[in-house]
Order: structure tokens, then sequence, then C-alpha cells
């Protein structure tokens, strides 16, 4: 089986995981074997203490096309029990994700530029759920994200027309984090990624965890959810290493303990 996904430490930054989803000739659409593979290339963000964030992008032309239609006919269906399509929407990674969009990022595509934690995108790229043009529903996170993070109209526009739309309106609505010249997505996520990766691990994780959660608890239960979250970042040695560095004026060396 040859490999449809790309996954290398950034050879600027050894600590940011390039994801590459490497199926050009197929617009970058997502099949079951990919769908393993990126489950795969997030489980090793996870598990290697040397890598601290990852971006996720696509060869080629453009981020992804979505589900591969003609696999799907087919009975393949790009989906990892327990974790979504894609093998990662429903269940991101522990550790941050940045989205580096060139060109359209369509249906499931949209949906895993959606899972990530930021999106950056070059500004000819169009994004869109389509999957209503296709007789399908947009259920690998498309409709619940949208609803949750733009404005109610907005997203019933994306998902009803099935219309894409040009980045700078989903940057002017808070959809997008930055809006790149074509060709310098990844460049510019992968520097988002190592700002990120600057920082302590254990605050970082655990902020996206209060992050991820916060529209389910609500602002009374969130005090108490987030408080054993917080509590085991504030008593470990990288909190102290933090405050030690600071005062001594000095770049502080994270351990991840």
């Amino acid at each position: 089986m040859n490999d449809t996904v790309v996954a290398r430490p950034d050879s600027r930054d050894g600590r940011v995981l390039v994801v590459t989803i490497d199926r050009p000739n197929a617009r970058n659409a997502i099949d079951g074997a990919t769908a393993r593979q990126l489950a795969a290339a997030f489980d090793r963000l996870d598990d290697d203490p040397g890598l601290r964030a990852a971006v996720l992008t696509g060869a080629g032309r453009g981020f992804s096309a979505g589900m591969d239609l003609k696999a799907f006919l087919a009975g393949d269906l790009p989906f990892v029990e327990g974790r979504g399509f894609g093998g990662f929407t429903q269940a991101p990674p522990r550790k941050p994700l940045v989205a580096a969009v060139e060109g359209f990022a369509l249906a499931g595509g949209l949906e895993m530029a959606l899972a990530c934690d930021l999106i950056v995108a070059a500004e000819d790229a169009r994004l869109g759920i389509p999957e209503v043009t296709r007789g399908l529903v947009a259920a690998g996170g498309g409709l619940l994200r949208l609803a949750q993070h733009i404005p109610f109209h907005v997203a019933h526009e994306l998902a009803l027309t099935g219309a894409a739309v040009p980045v700078r309106r989903l940057y002017d609505v808070g959809l997008v984090n930055r809006v790149t010249p074509p060709g310098e997505a990844l460049a510019q996520a992968v520097d988002l990624a190592s700002v990120i990766a600057d920082n302590g691990p254990l605050a970082v994780g655990a902020s996206k965890r209060v992050l991820r959660h916060a529209a389910e608890w609500g602002l009374t239960d969130g005090w108490v959810q987030q408080q054993s979250i917080v509590e085991e970042v504030i008593a470990s040695a990288d909190a102290r290493e933090g405050s030690q560095a600071f005062a001594e004026r000095r770049k502080p060396v994270w351990t991840g303990r």
C-alpha cells in the first residue's frame, strides 16, 4: 500500500510535525487508507515528547476536496471508529494542530480544517461544505463546528447552499486566523505552530482541553470542570521553571513535567 500521508518534523523547527495529505491527483480526497494514516500521524504527534505541535496541509494545488467519492461508491469509507472522518475530526490530537490551506478546503476538507485549532489560508483559497449538492450531509463535524464558530445565518448559508466562499469572508467572521499570499500558507502555519511550541507544553495542552470543552460545560460548570486541569499544571515543574526563568530573565527550559 502506498503512503497517502507524509508526516515529517519541519526542517526549521523539529518540534513541529508537518502532516501532508499526499494525493494531489485525487485533489487530496480522503479514502479509508488515508484516514487511517492520518490517525497514525496524530498518534505519533501525541506520543512523541519532542513534538509540540503539528501543521496539516495538502500536496499540490489544494488542501483537500473531502471524501473520495469513487472510494465511497466502492464501499471504502474514510472513517476511523471512535475518531471520525479523516481519522481525527471526532477526536483531534491532544497537542495543537494548525491547518495550512491553499487552493481549496471543501466538504470533508473544510471539516478537517475545522477540527484543527487554528487555520491559516491563502487569500485565493475557497472554503465550503457542498455536501447537499451531492445529496449528502456534512456529518464530519462541519455542521456542528460551524454552528459554534460563526454567526447563525452565515453557517446556514454555507450548509444549505453548498456554495464555496472566499477566505476573506470567513476571516471577517473569525473562522480563519491568518490570510496569506498564495503559496505562503504552510510557511506561516509553521511559524504560528513554532510560537505555540515555545510555550509550556503542559499549559498549552491544558488550555486546549479547557477551550475544547468550554461550550459544553458552560460558564458555571466550567469553573468546576477546569479546576483539576489547572491544578495539575500549577503543581508541575514546568510552572516553577516558567516563574524562575521570568525572574532570571532567561528563556525557560520545559520538561513537560
